[in-house]
């Protein structure tokens, strides 16, 4: 059965591919983006000559979430089977030359834009008594690299938020699911965000170059015959969709982990103990009607 699937910034990089590969497998796809007519107009027609369904869509913005949600759920009878949360914006540097206003920036967009997706469409899932939730996020936010702390410190929130609705909506009968994927050559580090206040590096020495030098590593990695490969996001995203409900994983490690899938083995026992002992048991398993 097809689902109507709802997707975050799908100008380019992970979210159009999973758009187009959700779409080639018969699904209704909704794909989201910024500036439709403007920057973005080749990308939205580009998506929409294949049948994919395009909304203007900012997610630092409560109006045009709303705005969207509701053009949707006007054009499906109130349905929505699938969110994927990937607008993201990245940063890299050393965290003093960013500005506060920066951080908040990516903030809006990797956090908060999150939860105000999530508010936008759990009361129409909770009336059809389903839905699925897939949050990107990052190795990132289970692991800290220097450098990109800022960063991760916006991944590690979608982490705890993405924890946190997985219980909370799991007797509403809506499965949330995190998908952490590693490195790899797409937009999103092409045009990372790059510092401000570039003149606070002076003082580092040569600590002040490695941020480049970790640029380039990972260039070395891209170019090699054991390149990650972007679509297997895609590919993985397609699979939680297609996966029975009660079945799907909490998390999903994709590309280069780095650590991160041991890193979720280590501590899944130690969050089952927790919620164990504070006696809320019952919000581990899906409420499947």
């Amino acid at each position: 059965m097809p689902d109507i699937i709802l997707i975050t910034g799908t100008s380019n990089g992970f979210g159009k591919d999973v758009a187009q590969t959700l779409a080639a497998r018969g699904h209704r796809v909704f794909a989201t983006m910024r500036d439709m007519d403007g920057r973005n107009r080749d990308a939205a027609k580009e998506l929409q000559a294949r049948g994919i369904e395009t909304l203007e869509l900012d997610v630092t913005n409560n109006a045009s979430v709303e705005a969207a949600v509701k053009t949707l759920f006007d054009k499906t009878g109130g349905k929505l089977d699938v969110l994927v949360n990937n607008a993201g914006i990245a940063s890299g540097g050393l965290a003093e030359t960013f500005s506060p206003e920066q951080v908040r920036e990516m903030f809006e967009v990797n956090v908060f834009g999150v939860q105000r997706m999530i508010r936008a469409v759990v009361p129409q899932m909770q009336a059809n008594k389903s839905g699925l939730i897939i949050n990107v996020g990052s190795i990132l936010g289970r692991l800290t690299l220097p450098f990109y702390g800022l960063y991760g410190a916006s991944k590690h929130a979608v982490e705890a938020l993405t924890e946190g609705y997985r219980y909370e909506l799991s007797q509403l009968g809506i499965d949330v699911v995190l998908v952490q994927p590693g490195p790899f050559p797409t937009n999103l580090w092409a045009a990372v965000q790059k510092p401000s206040d570039p003149g606070r590096a002076a003082k580092y020495g040569d600590v002040a170059a490695l941020p480049g030098k970790f640029v380039e590593f990972l260039g070395g990695v891209f170019a090699g015959p054991d390149a990650p490969n972007p679509h297997d996001t895609a590919e993985t995203i397609a699979q939680l969709v297609g996966t029975p409900r009660g079945k799907r994983p909490e998390r999903v490690v994709v590309g280069l982990a780095f650590g991160a899938d041991a890193a979720n083995s280590a501590i899944h026992p130690i969050q089952e103990q927790v919620i164990a002992g504070v006696g809320l048991d019952h919000l581990k398993k899906l409420k499947v009607a």
